[in-house]
């Protein structure tokens, strides 16, 4: 597709609603744009395609790359396009732009959902009467090359937020680093990303290299990698406003595009509940080595909090165990230990669903202003009451995995 210019300004081709559409979907992307297409069939074949958005120059240009590119695209070849196919139409898009290509194709698809045929399992080239039923057991995802050099997965879950979820998965990936193992800390709460504040990395940007997205260092722990949606952000305020298709692509994305390299662990901060961010990060994952629990002592938190192991036990995720947050008021002074609220909830709930209990961290205040200073709490005190709890728990959790 060649550029349309009129006195210095890009024509978009395709523009606007389109009558009689067969599919349709509006997405908003990190940086605020919003864009809408409408697919008409032709049988099998993407007969027309259009769409609008309020964005930039850039949304403009991809929309009408992507646009170019979907019509007339046999349906069982969407999923041969990649963001690098828009770029390469658009033209002149600068490298802190390339997510409006993003945004562009995952609108497009979105609004192919429904008409697509169901997706093909990969086949185990057998000829058994499982096959014809769709339950063959000898059929396995193929695992991503990148994720084949992740040894450790471990998903960091809740059914309720408020808990410190965030808290333990920073202390546990420092931790994991501190012992000499290689650590990657991905954040998918695509709502209310937390890890580059208290990881001190708030604000911060990432490169690509090779046509892969490089993870940011964690100051003092050079094993240590992270990544965050809170990285893509044209400012780090800005609300994202995802539906599902647009969280699932940017999962698998953050997965799959991101070089990890040679890890041990990969501890993945979820956000609370058991909606589309945690059943992309599962499906994509395939079969992660297990996921930690975090509760406070409440009844009205293990209530919520107990959703999350039915969902594991559903999804047939292995539980690592369930660590109590919020266990007591650490006093600073004397160091005694008191229960603010009720106390035990974690372990009684792990007991109930006989799954391991891993310890209780109380309240410590040090905690809290280790986050807000950017520097995991097990790093920067490293003689602390709960450090040495946090301690036990990677203990256990050496213990059950493999490293």
């Amino acid at each position: 597709m060649t550029d349309i210019l009129m006195e210095g300004k890009y024509t978009p081709l395709s523009f606007g609603p389109l009558k009689g559409a067969d599919g349709n979907a509006r997405l908003t992307g990190p940086c605020g744009d919003t864009m809408e297409f409408w697919v008409r069939m032709d049988g099998d074949t993407i007969g027309l395609v259009s769409f609008t958005t309020d964005g930039c120059q850039h949304s403009l240009r991809c929309g009408s790359a992507m646009a170019a590119l979907g019509c007339g695209l046999p349906l069982d070849k969407v999923d041969s396009l990649s963001e690098q196919d828009v770029l390469a139409v658009a033209g002149s898009i600068p490298e802190d732009s390339a997510h409006c290509a993003t945004l562009a194709l995952a609108t497009w698809k979105a609004a192919l959902q429904g008409l697509m045929p169901p997706a093909l399992e990969e086949s185990c080239n057998k000829d058994c009467a499982h096959c014809s039923e769709g339950e063959c057991q000898d059929r396995v995802a193929a695992t991503p090359k990148i994720q084949g050099r992740i040894k450790n997965r471990i998903l960091v879950l809740s059914g309720k937020g408020g808990v410190g979820k965030s808290t333990v998965a920073v202390n546990t990936a420092a931790g994991l680093a501190l012992r000499g193992h290689q650590v990657g800390l991905l954040d998918i709460d695509l709502h209310g990303p937390s890890i580059p504040t208290m990881l001190g990395a708030a604000g911060a940007s990432v490169v690509s290299s090779g046509g892969m997205i490089l993870p940011l260092t964690v100051p003092g722990l050079r094993n240590l990698k992270m990544f965050s949606v809170g990285f893509l952000l044209r400012n780090f305020d800005d609300a994202v406003v995802w539906r599902g298709p647009m969280k699932a692509g940017a999962i698998k994305q953050f997965l799959n595009e991101v070089d990890w390299g040679d890890l041990d662990y990969l501890i993945i901060d979820c956000p609370p509940g058991t909606g589309d961010e945690q059943l992309a990060i599962i499906q994509e994952l395939g079969d992660p080595e297990g996921a930690l629990i975090v509760t406070t002592p409440q009844e009205v938190s293990a209530v919520d909090v107990r959703r999350s192991i039915t969902f594991c036990q559903k999804m047939n995720v292995p539980i690592l165990g369930v660590v109590e947050n919020m266990s007591g008021f650490l006093c600073p002074s004397c160091g005694h230990s008191t229960d603010i609220f009720s106390s035990g909830g974690g372990r009684i709930m792990a007991e109930h669903y006989q799954v391991p209990f891993l310890g209780k961290i109380p309240i410590d205040p040090a905690i809290g202003q280790s986050g807000e200073e950017g520097q995991a709490f097990v790093q920067k005190h490293s003689q602390a009451v709960n450090t040495k709890v946090f301690s036990n728990i990677l203990d256990q959790l050496d213990g059950s995995l493999t490293s």
